[in-house]
C-alpha cells in the first residue's frame, strides 16, 4: 500500500470516528410514535397505565392477543372489552359479534381518536379534529362531568398531538362524562367521553388516548385522571385488547436489544466497519495466487509427423502417396473453390490462375499424381518425386508473378 492509499484510509477512518462520536454525544430525540402497548415505555406507551390499573386494583386483567371476531368466537368471558390504540376500526362481522356480546350484558370502552364508520354510523356520532386558530396549540385540558370526580383545575396535556372530540352524538341516548378544553386565552370546551347504554350492557368512548400515556399519567398529578375514567368500569373482569395496536407487542428480531441502547447500536456498527475493512485490505493481501491454466495446444501436426514416419519405417511409400495426394486434393477443394473430380482443360487453367502457377507445371504435378496412382509397387523413388512435386506446387502459390498460358 503506497502512502497516497494510507493517507487517504487514515482521512477515511478519522471521518467516520468522528461521526460516529458526533452521533454518540448527541441527545436522544424523544420517541413520540404511537404504541399504546402494556410493553412499550416510550411516551405513548401504556406501561404505567397497564401496570397500575393491575396492581393496585381488585380487577382481574386479561390480555386478549388474537382479533376480537376470533375471540367472540370461541367462548368469550363476561366483561369489559378495553381497546387503547390511536385508532380502531372493525369490520362488520367483528362488529356485529362484538355489540351483540354487548348486548348480553358485557361492556365495551375505546379510547382513540377515531372509532371506524361502521361504529360511528351505528352510533350515530361524528368525530372531529380541532384545528387551534392561535399559536396552533391543540393541548387538550381534560376533566370530568360528573362532580364528584371533577377536578378543580383541568389537567392539560403539554404536547401538541393530534386532538379530537365528539361534534356529534345521539342526545337521547349518550350521556356526556368528560370534556377537553381546547385555547389559550378563551377555551373551547368540546365532548371527549361519552357513555352509551346498548342492551343489557354499555358502551364507553374516549376521544383522548394520550390522557392514558406514560407521558401524561408521569407529570404531576396526572394519574388522578385515569383513577377517575376506571371508576366507570364497574366490572371485575378485564378484557385487554393487545391486538389492535400500533405497536408491536414483541420483538422477533435479536437485533432490537442491540439497536435500542446508544451504546451497543454503535459498537455493533462499529464491527460491521471493521469487518469490512479487514476483507477490502487484509483479504486482498493474502489471497491464494489463482495458476495460470494453458489452453490445449493443437497438436495435430505433430501427429500427422508421427504418422507419416510410421508409414515411412514400414516402407509404405504408396499409401502414404496416396494419403498425400487425398490431403493435396482437398485443399484444393477448400483453398481453391475447384473440384478435383472433374479434372479437365478449363480446372488447369482455373487451378494455374487461382495458385499462379504456371499451366505446364499444374499439367506436369496432375500426370505425376495419375502416374503414381496407377503403379501399385513400393517405389521409393517415385513418392519422393511425388511429394517434392507437391510441396513446389504449393510453395509456388503466389509468388511465380507469370501469367498463366
Amino acid at each position: 500500500m503506497n502512502n497516497t492509499y494510507k493517507i487517504a484510509f487514515g482521512l477515511f477512518l478519522l471521518l467516520v470516528v468522528s461521526l460516529a462520536w458526533l452521533e454518540s454525544s448527541e441527545p436522544e430525540k424523544i420517541n413520540w410514535n404511537s404504541s399504546y402497548t402494556a410493553q412499550d415505555k416510550i411516551p405513548l406507551g401504556a406501561y404505567v397505565f397497564y401496570e397500575t390499573w393491575n396492581n393496585k386494583s381488585d380487577d382481574s386483567i386479561k390480555q386478549i392477543n388474537i382479533p376480537p371476531y376470533e375471540y367472540l368466537n370461541k367462548e368469550p368471558e363476561k366483561g369489559t372489552y378495553f381497546f387503547l390504540n390511536n385508532y380502531i376500526d372493525f369490520d362488520d362481522n367483528e362488529l356485529d359479534d362484538l355489540l351483540d356480546w354487548v348486548s348480553q350484558g358485557n361492556d365495551l370502552f375505546i379510547s382513540a381518536y377515531s372509532f371506524g364508520e361502521k361504529l360511528s354510523d351505528t352510533l350515530n356520532i361524528e368525530i372531529s379534529t380541532y384545528i387551534a386558530s392561535e399559536n396552533f396549540h391543540s393541548r387538550p385540558s381534560l376533566n370530568f362531568v360528573n362532580p364528584a370526580l371533577k377536578f378543580e383545575q383541568a389537567l392539560e396535556f403539554d404536547q401538541d398531538l393530534l386532538a379530537t372530540y365528539f361534534s356529534e352524538i345521539d342526545t337521547l341516548n349518550d350521556v356526556i362524562l368528560g370534556t377537553a378544553s381546547f385555547g389559550t386565552k378563551k377555551k373551547e370546551k368540546k365532548i371527549n367521553f361519552i357513555k352509551r347504554d346498548f342492551g343489557e350492557g354499555k358502551i364507553y368512548l374516549h376521544s383522548t388516548p394520550q390522557a392514558l400515556s406514560n407521558y401524561f399519567l408521569l407529570k404531576d398529578k396526572n394519574y388522578r385522571y385515569s383513577e377517575a375514567l376506571l371508576a366507570y368500569l364497574a366490572n371485575d373482569n378485564i378484557l385487554w385488547d393487545a391486538y389492535y395496536k400500533s405497536g408491536k407487542g414483541f420483538f422477533t428480531s435479536p437485533l432490537y436489544i442491540l439497536l435500542n441502547n446508544r451504546a451497543l447500536k454503535w459498537a455493533y456498527y462499529f464491527v460491521i466497519i471493521a469487518a469490512i475493512l479487514f476483507i477490502l485490505f487484509e483479504g486482498k493481501r493474502k489471497q491464494r495466487a489463482i495458476p495460470v491454466v494453458e489452453p490445449p495446444q493443437n497438436r495435430s501436426f505433430e501427429f500427422s509427423q508421427t504418422i507419416s514416419q510410421l508409414y515411412l519405417e514400414q516402407k509404405k511409400y504408396h499409401e502414404l502417396g496416396l494419403k498425400k495426394i487425398s490431403m493435396f486434393m482437398e485443399n484444393i477443394r477448400n483453398k481453391y473453390r475447384l473440384d478435383p473430380s472433374n479434372i479437365n482443360e478449363n480446372f488447369y487453367r482455373d487451378l494455374s490462375r487461382k495458385s499462379e502457377n504456371n499451366i505446364e507445371d499444374t499439367k506436369r504435378l496432375f500426370e505425376i499424381i495419375f502416374n503414381f496412382q496407377k503403379k501399385h509397387e513400393y517405389d521409393k523413388d517415385r513418392f519422393f518425386e511425388l511429394s517434392r512435386s507437391i510441396n513446389t506446387f504449393k510453395k509456388q502459390d503466389g509468388k511465380s508473378g507469370s501469367e498463366p498460358k
